[in-house]
């Protein structure tokens, strides 16, 4: 008996019945030549079902051969003018390489180090030509516009093509990587820097898959609503096969599959390297990506090899070809793309006699133009093609190109392309040849840019395809066309007055009240985004699943426990929540999704996304940052917010630092306030600058679980509580005062001891409520500015300043935030006066409220001795009383440090 050929793909050397295997291997290939590959795939299931229902445990497999998923006769064919779209990629290819080189050769003074990148876009440049000039929708039409996460490090061709196009000067290539004068161009997508063009931020890897996902997700919910038609628009995201390594980048790939995405495509950019080397050195990433979304549930096509391998490949009848095709590394691959034809011959076609029978008539050149699929805009298209027909499912496609294409020996398929920037004489040389640029040699030591003339086939070919799909890209809109209004302070009144007798509720009580009065607005309920991970139930608000209902475009298509209950869970179709379970990054990437939906979609929409302080800026720091960048609008809500607030749940849950974090993002502001009034004035003044004003700014506001009484709004006080700083009880008249400072759930310990100071010692205290000691140092910060660049002028004073200035006494500022939180306006206390800070340095731990605040040194009594001391330090007070104080209330002066217990 015979053994199956180890050439055929597959073929197992302990065959027990080779002739056997043959008769059924022969008889799926007659089914597939008479009636099609779908019939085949269909029996083939067909037969593993069966498998498994007779007992058969089967491994899964998600992989298929390593070679393209679209057969050349199953292909669409490319409807554009091949030469002239080669031509234009040309142009763009030596403009990006010119803005680069330029910036870092013209500088030397700088030391020629601005950076840059070219071999990003040289291996993209076929994909993204082929997307701009046949699939990807502008917004200027009733098509809405597609949605491009483009790959961070190929900003110089977009910026090549825009040139091309006219939407960015020569000066500003020029200038490539040098904002600060006004005339540049962003070193990668930023909308923040450049916010008529970029739409999303992408070059922090991982970023942009993650948030792409939800983006998709977001455009579905708005068209389920009502309230934008999404039907026709895509989102396309373009990775390297090197950045899927980042969590983000495959953490939410089941999401996609299980909502049916199927208006999210991936391109995943397979040139086998990332910044220092192969991606795979020892593997197959194109393999490993295939199993990793195809056991996930998405579409995957694989682009591998270009159009002069199909002639090969079609004379493989035994598989030697594609068995040498799946059985050689990447690392392998790189080498080969790394040297040239002959090379490839002896050490690709070589390893097997019949492979190299195969190219025996090729001659070296012949072999080296055997290029990947990546390359070859007929085989792209087709691969775009079917993406964008693909229905119930989202799509990617692992896309295999040459890292630096084009570039030669400084840096095709080389280690070193990712850094290449600076390229010699020679090199410039040969790429001018290479693709033909009509630039003449004595102009090449300039490295001038290429525009053609407006009139040429090349030009008008340019704007006629783009015209063709609806304007240019990539754009970005600043605001939202629509104007909605805001409802006044007083549609909030019932969280703005006092709490009834014997009545207490915290500020996470008060802020589901603020919403739940804001979803009653008629126009600005139904632009309401309430975004959970899982703890509704914790933030009071599982009232509104009933009222409004949770997203999921399956349905409810079970009967959920509580259905008896008058708060059960209820899922729709057109729900209004975004529950996105256990899931923090998740979470903020619908609520960016929802908080730059003025800009992707032209609706305002007004996200709230609440979770544990603890579990927010330090856990998605870098998405916080993201959306900075991308001028998001909208409310994060830190629950059981402070290092002593949350009973029980210690070190990981406990947040003592969500502020200072909050306070590095330049447009995040936040509070953190202590009382129900405070919270309705500073989401109603949120509400007035992102949604009525549409200023790109957005709001971090801690909330505490803590239950006590509400004292209400002091009118007059609106404006102090948005500045950051007002005097909620002024002190009874004593000899000596002091000015306690204090906000979320340490403002009330302030007050305790206020009577404690009036009571005991003698000393009259004026409590200050500061909801945001960040917005006071900004503003302390924006005066020193002015008096340092105006100093003829006017000295201006800091709101801290002016608030003091009739307010003898020092000053003693306590917090659940550790002590760099009000340190922060240290500079701005009136000069000559005493400033104590206490705070919460230190890891936190389990325990009572009460205990943990004695633990952090910031209960009412140390507060007292803080106050006392300032006194003394100040001369008004013997030291005596201080270590009298400390012995009264039975404080260990010599206890571990919390900082390091």
């Amino acid at each position: 008996m015979s053994a199956i050929p180890s050439s055929l793909p597959g073929a197992a050397a302990n065959d027990a019945d080779a002739q056997e295997t043959r008769e059924w291997t022969d008889a799926l290939s007659a089914v597939i030549a008479a009636e099609g590959r779908e019939r085949g795939h269909f029996l083939i299931e067909q037969l593993l079902d069966h498998a498994r229902q007779q007992g058969i445990d089967l491994p899964f497999s998600a992989n298929t051969a390593y070679v393209n998923t679209i057969a050349p006769e199953d292909e669409a064919q490319f409807p554009g003018n091949v030469d002239i779209e080669e031509r234009l990629r040309a142009y763009m290819r030596w403009n990006a390489m010119a803005m680069v080189v330029r910036a870092n050769r013209l500088h030397p003074a700088d030391g020629g180090d601005l950076g840059g990148h070219l071999s990003s876009f040289a291996s993209l440049a076929t994909m993204l030509g082929c997307g701009f000039n046949h699939f990807w929708h502008g917004a200027d039409g009733e098509h809405g516009g597609d949605l491009l996460y483009i790959q961070g490090h190929s900003s110089p061709g977009i910026y090549a093509r825009a040139y091309l196009e006219g939407r960015i000067t020569e000066e500003q290539l020029v200038n490539f990587r040098q904002e600060v004068d006004g005339k540049g161009l962003s070193s990668y997508p930023h909308p923040k820097l450049m916010p008529n063009f970029w739409q999303f931020p992408t070059v922090s890897m991982g970023l942009g898959p993650l948030m792409a996902i939800y983006q998709a997700r977001f455009l579905k919910y708005l068209h389920a609503r009502g309230i934008a038609d999404t039907s026709k628009r895509k989102v396309w995201v373009f990775c390297g096969d090197g950045e899927m390594d980042e969590p983000e980048s495959l953490g939410a790939i089941g999401l996609a599959a299980r909502e049916k995405l199927d208006n999210l495509i991936f391109v995943v950019n397979c040139n086998l390297q990332r910044l220092d080397g192969p991606v795979r050195g020892n593997g197959k990433i194109v393999q490993e990506l295939e199993g990793e979304f195809r056991g996930a549930g998405w579409n995957v096509i694989k682009l591998l090899w270009g159009s002069y391998w199909d002639p090969l490949l079609a004379r493989d009848k035994d598989g030697a070809l594609k068995k040498l095709m799946m059985e050689t590394l990447d690392g392998d691959y790189q080498s080969y793309k790394s040297n040239d034809g002959a090379f490839v011959r002896k050490n690709f076609f070589g390893k097997d006699p019949k492979t190299l029978e195969m190219v025996a008539k090729m001659s070296d050149d012949d072999i080296w133009r055997l290029q990947r699929g990546g390359h070859d805009p007929q085989k792209v298209y087709a691969a775009y093609d079917k993406a964008v027909k693909t229905v119930g499912q989202p799509t990617v496609l692992l896309i295999k190109t040459v890292k630096g294409y084009g570039m030669g020996k400084s840096g095709e398929a080389k280690n070193t392309a990712h850094q290449t920037k600076k390229l010699t004489d020679e090199d410039i040389k040969t790429f001018r040849d290479r693709f033909d640029i009509p630039i003449p040699d004595d102009k090449l030591a300039d490295i001038p840019f290429f525009k053609p003339e407006e009139h040429t086939p090349e030009m008008k070919y340019l704007h006629a395809r783009r015209k063709a799909l609806d304007g240019y890209l990539p754009q970005r809109r600043p605001k939202a066309d629509e104007q909605l209004t805001v409802p006044d302070l007083s549609a909030f009144q019932a969280v703005l007055d006092p709490t009834a007798e014997g009545r207490e509720i915290s500020t996470t009580q008060a802020y589901v009240r603020f919403l739940t009065a804001l979803l009653r607005d008629k126009q600005l309920g139904p632009r309401v985004v309430p975004i959970l991970v899982d703890e509704a139930r914790t933030f009071g608000m599982e009232g509104l699943f009933r009222q409004i209902g949770i997203y999921n475009p399956a349905g409810q298509n079970y009967t959920p426990v509580d259905k008896d209950q008058v708060m059960y869970y209820r899922e729709a179709t057109d729900g209004q929540i975004l529950q996105e379970g256990i899931n923090e990054p998740g979470g903020m990437s619908s609520w960016i999704a929802a908080a730059t939906s003025y800009a992707t979609n032209n609706r305002v929409m007004i996200p709230f996304y609440v979770y544990y302080s603890m579990f927010g800026f330090q856990r998605i720091g870098d998405l916080a940052w993201a959306a900075g960048d991308m001028q998001a609008r909208g409310f994060l809500l830190g629950g059981t917010s402070g290092r002593t607030t949350l009973n029980g749940e210690g070190l990981q849950h406990e947040d003592g630092h969500s502020h200072i974090l909050a306070g590095t993002i330049p447009n995040c502001v936040s509070y953190d306030p202590t009382f129900a009034h405070e919270v309705a004035v500073i989401m109603q003044h949120g509400l007035k600058r992102m949604v009525e004003r549409q200023e790109n700014v957005y709001f971090y506001i801690t909330l505490l679980n803590e239950n006590y009484a509400m004292p209400g709004l002091q009118a007059g006080t609106e404006e102090q509580i948005i500045k950051g700083m007002y005097l909620l009880q002024p002190a009874a008249k004593q000899k000596l005062t002091v000015n306690l400072l204090g906000s979320g759930t340490i403002l009330r310990e302030s007050m305790a001891a206020k009577e404690l100071l009036e009571a005991e010692w003698g000393v009259g205290a004026n409590v200050w409520s500061c909801p945001s000691f960040n917005e006071l140092a900004r503003d302390g910060m924006a005066a020193e500015r002015h008096n340092l660049l105006h100093p003829t002028d006017t000295p201006v004073q800091s709101f801290v300043e002016k608030q003091l200035a009739a307010h003898d006494g020092p000053v003693v500022a306590s917090t659940d935030y550790i002590k760099s939180y009000a340190e922060q306006i240290r500079a701005f206390i009136p000069r000559g006066r005493s400033y104590k800070v206490l705070g919460t340095d230190g890891y936190g731990r389990s325990d009572f409220r009460s205990k943990l605040r004695e633990h952090f040194e910031i209960n009412r009594h140390y507060i007292v001795v803080a106050s006392l001391k300032a006194l003394a330090d100040e001369g008004k007070l013997p030291l005596a009383k201080v270590a009298e104080a400390i012995k009264k209330y039975g404080i260990d002066a010599d206890k571990t440090n919390p900082l390091y217990a």
